[in-house]
């Protein structure tokens, strides 16, 4: 997946993810063993495309219920969309009461701001506009503007009350959830198969996964291929990982920038809510692993945006989210960090 957050555009994320597993997403349903039946689903939402794959004993279609998934998150969170809950809400319609979707995307949100002093932050939306990376106008900035911007940035100055409304402090204050609705609807997806009694899959929106159990077709792990943001060739992966039981993102700005058609400078996507300003980082790409896509999305956003030495700091204390970073050194190296967590996934050549 902002903010720590800053939030990245929807099409940002170097992002990841070849999958490979035998049998491809061409068919609806490809039987390949006697005891379990293969069920492949692709399509395009949130403005990316998804794939399903899962496994059981007869072959099944939820295609209607994938369907009604992406219509709900749509409708509760996405920016780009004038009659959604929260395009309402960023309009200052105060009466707007918000869905257990938007809720529970708020409420982690907030826990996310608060552990990462303020670097996932949703109400950059205001600055992602001006910056030209949302769905707003686009302006032209300098240091009076950000200035200006930054009084209506900060996750602190709203608050979900009780009756499920939403408070903000300066009617001009714009969510964005971008940075994690892609990893939200992930992890809905793959709750709607476990209540349909799926307990094998992989789930997959613009680049952010997780999966469950193992590829029963031919009884192996689930394997992923994480993009190398410097390869043109996709064909060949910075790394593969065994994913099981776990949400695996993305986030990074190498391939996604602007340049100033008079100028030539370059402008990432990711906008710092504590600056105001686009960041220019050394970090080249990131990807989490965490027991929520959601909970990956959002800390990928955030690492994107935070020095690379505190991004370390902060990961030393948290066994619950592994990293691997990309990134380039004083020396103009390419270079990797890795969590201890993380290399036990990855598979060595």
């Amino acid at each position: 997946m902002k903010n720590i957050l800053l939030i990245m555009m929807d099409l940002l994320k170097f992002k990841v993810l070849r999958l490979a597993f035998g049998c491809v997403f061409l068919l609806n349903f490809s039987a390949c063993s006697d005891e379990f039946v293969q069920s492949n689903t692709t399509g395009m939402a949130l403005g990316t495309s998804y794939s399903i794959l899962f496994f059981d004993t007869v072959p099944r279609d939820f295609q209607r219920e994938i369907d009604s998934v992406f219509r709900v998150i749509n409708k509760s969170m996405s920016t780009y969309i004038p009659d959604s809950d929260i395009s309402k809400i960023n309009a200052g319609d105060s009466t707007i009461v918000v869905d257990a979707m938007f809720e529970e995307v708020f409420n982690l949100s907030k826990h996310i701001h608060e552990t990462t002093n303020g670097y996932f932050d949703p109400t950059v939306g205001i600055l992602v506009n001006a910056w030209g990376f949302g769905p707003g106008q686009k302006i032209e900035m300098d240091s009076i503007v950000v200035d200006s911007l930054l009084n209506y940035v900060g996750f602190e100055k709203v608050m979900l009350l009780p009756n499920k409304r939403i408070r903000k402090a300066d009617a001009r204050i714009v969510f964005d959830f971008n940075a994690v609705a892609k990893g939200y609807a992930v992890d809905r997806l793959g709750a709607l198969l476990e209540a349909k009694g799926i307990h094998n899959y992989l789930v997959e929106v613009g680049g952010e996964l997780v999966t469950k159990g193992e590829n029963k077709i031919k009884n192996k792990k689930f394997v992923v291929g994480i993009d190398d943001p410097l390869a043109n060739d996709r064909d060949y992966p910075a790394a593969l990982v065994y994913l099981n039981n776990k949400g695996l993102a993305s986030s990074g700005n190498y391939r996604h920038f602007r340049e100033d058609e008079s100028t030539g400078k370059r402008y990432v996507h990711t906008v710092d809510p504590i600056t105001g300003y686009t960041k220019d980082s050394n970090v080249l790409g990131v990807t989490i692993l965490a027991v929520t896509c959601m909970e990956a999305d959002a800390y990928a956003t955030a690492f994107m945006v935070m020095d690379l030495v505190d991004t370390m700091s902060f990961l030393s204390k948290r066994k619950d989210i592994q990293a691997f970073i990309i990134y380039i050194d004083t020396q103009g190296e390419i270079k990797e960090f890795t969590t201890d967590g993380f290399k036990a996934i990855m598979i060595q050549e």
